[in-house]
């Protein structure tokens, strides 16, 4: 993917669920060939996202729109990537099912979430005690602020981003070898 994404023809990335635009300017930034559409329903953060990448310096090669990444249409991007929002959204399987709608035969799509244990083990580790805490204090509050909503909080295990993208479509999840404290990187495919 990094070589693609430095590669001509200039390459395009959607960015789900962008909030404030930092992903979606650091991508702009890592590789100055591509092109970011970041896409997120809170209008504010949108706007707060359109002058920091005016700020950045990379307004020319980034949009932000405010739009529902569960009803995104078809398109053609080569990497389709979601930053620690999957846990948070009321319909996640849907949202899978668009980012697969969105990405191009030879793109990829990455979900980056949460590093929690594959399993519950009381009393938890350091991380998992404080992902708990966000989730019963924000996460799962804000999914639960739509209904129907699949619930999900913080604390996301591996076996239910796999469950959700099955049931969005896709016919594999790769854990990637990519160490991190507290975050977790997936490649969907299908």
């Amino acid at each position: 993917m990094d070589a693609r994404l430095r590669a001509q023809p200039r390459a395009r990335i959607a960015d789900v669920a962008c909030g404030a635009g930092w992903s979606s300017i650091a991508f702009a930034r890592a590789y100055p060939e591509v092109t970011v559409d970041g896409f997120d329903l809170d209008g504010p953060s949108i706007e707060r996202a359109r002058r920091n990448a005016a700020e950045a310096g990379v307004a020319d090669r980034v949009s932000f729109q405010v739009r529902d990444a569960a009803e995104a249409t078809a398109g053609s991007y080569q990497l389709v990537a979601v930053f620690e929002a999957i846990h948070d959204l009321a319909r996640p399987v849907d949202v899978l099912r668009a980012m697969r709608g969105l990405v191009a035969d030879d793109g990829a799509v990455l979900v980056v979430d949460e590093k929690v244990a594959d399993q519950f083990a009381a009393p938890g580790d350091e991380v998992e005690r404080l992902m708990y805490t966000y989730s019963v204090l924000c996460c799962l509050p804000v999914g639960l602020s739509e209904w129907p909503s699949a619930g999900t909080g913080t604390v996301m295990r591996a076996a239910t981003l796999r469950r959700y993208a099955r049931e969005a479509g896709f016919t594999d999840v790769e854990v990637l070898p990519i160490e991190h404290d507290v975050l977790r990187f997936y490649r969907l495919r299908g």
